[in-house]
């Protein structure tokens, strides 16, 4: 998971230029890591050229927030946060290097030295500035992109314990974009983020679900899902409402299977709209509701779901004129919300995660 965070930075001065080369300082993290080369590949391939992934979703600890308070010696300026960053203040060099990527707190973008800062950090074997140059390198930010030098920051951050390092390099082995692809050895990883990422346990708890590089388990994967979806996630959230439906790892729950199927459709999940749908308009496992099932189909339709129009157009047969209209007024006006985390996932790995497992 991430976090966005703004810092409140007062009297910003001009920054002074780096001595500080990133990209030789950090030569020596790859010492003694001969995959560096075996995996990388020339700039013009399609593994390395093509990435599928984005991983700029940085969680900033809170225990690097500067404050307004002197009490605690932490910086209060730029120029202070910069002096404190080049004498090896690590929670300086955090700070800096995600104020330049992002362009917080009245500094201009600049990903060089967002590079050089998080070189600094990962050179302390900080599992945040691990992770994070392993993000730069594999989006080519600040540095030439290198996929197989992200993957072994990666792992290094992981075997630090850093959860979304983990889940980074999960993605990468189950989908072979950026390493050789191993599934088993993903899922290792996402089963060693899953205690506090809720990525990880929605991984691996449809792997369980499917019997895909865990042995079929309907109880763990059901409780995995579950918290997933209660984290936020809207294919979670969907993946929760066939459970119930089916009764697979829990009692069989109609109610629970609609809440889940409103949650995820409010997100903007079109699987979940479509199932809500047919539910709501044979009425056979709910409550019958029409009109409703003719807004969803009518949003399915609208992001390009092939079979909305059509179910569309039979549910339409079944109202009145003035219904229709009513859900075509409700139409119009949605807005779908995904949360936060949904968000972070679709911009990072996509629309469709649980694809990987299968």
């Amino acid at each position: 998971m991430f976090r966005t965070g703004f810092f409140s930075l007062i009297a910003l001065l001009i920054v002074p230029s780096f001595a500080f080369s990133g990209e030789e300082a950090v030569v020596s993290l790859f010492d003694g890591h001969p995959e560096v080369e075996e995996n990388n590949q020339p700039e013009n391939t399609t593994q390395e050229k093509d990435s599928i992934f984005s991983f700029l979703g940085f969680k900033i600890p809170d225990n690097i927030l500067p404050s307004s308070s002197k009490e605690d010696n932490t910086p209060n300026t730029i120029e202070e946060t910069i002096k404190l960053a080049d004498q090896g203040n690590l929670q300086a060099q955090l700070l800096l290097g995600y104020s330049y990527l992002y362009g917080e707190n009245g500094l201009k973008p600049d990903y060089d030295k967002a590079f050089n800062y998080y070189g600094k950090a990962a050179l302390q074997n900080d599992a945040t500035g691990l992770n994070n140059l392993g993000s730069l390198y594999y989006n080519g930010l600040g540095v030439k992109r290198s996929s197989a030098k992200a993957t072994v920051l990666f792992a290094k951050a992981a075997e630090l314990g850093n959860s979304d390092a983990a889940v980074n390099l999960g993605f990468i082995l189950i989908s072979g974009n950026g390493a050789k692809q191993d599934p088993n050895k993903a899922l290792d990883y996402f089963e060693q983020a899953s205690a506090n990422n809720a990525i990880a346990k929605f991984m691996l708890g449809y792997a369980y679900y499917t019997g895909m590089f865990r042995p079929l388990n309907y109880a763990k994967a059901a409780s995995l899902i579950k918290s997933a979806a209660d984290a936020g996630i809207d294919e979670a959230q969907m993946v929760l409402s066939e459970i119930y439906i089916k009764g697979q790892g829990f009692p069989q729950n109609y109610n629970n299977a609609v809440k889940y199927l409103r949650l995820a459709a409010s997100q903007g999940d079109t699987s979940a709209m479509m199932t809500l749908a047919d539910i709501l308009f044979a009425g056979e496992k709910y409550n019958r509701d029409i009109e409703f099932a003719h807004v969803l189909y009518n949003l399915a339709a609208v992001r390009g779901v092939a079979d909305a129009p059509a179910k569309r157009q039979a549910v339409e047969s079944k109202m009145k004129i003035n219904d229709i209209l009513q859900a075509q007024l409700r139409a119009e006006n949605f807005k779908e919300q995904p949360t936060a985390l949904t968000s972070y996932i679709r911009q990072t790995f996509g629309n469709n995660i649980r694809s990987y497992i299968k």
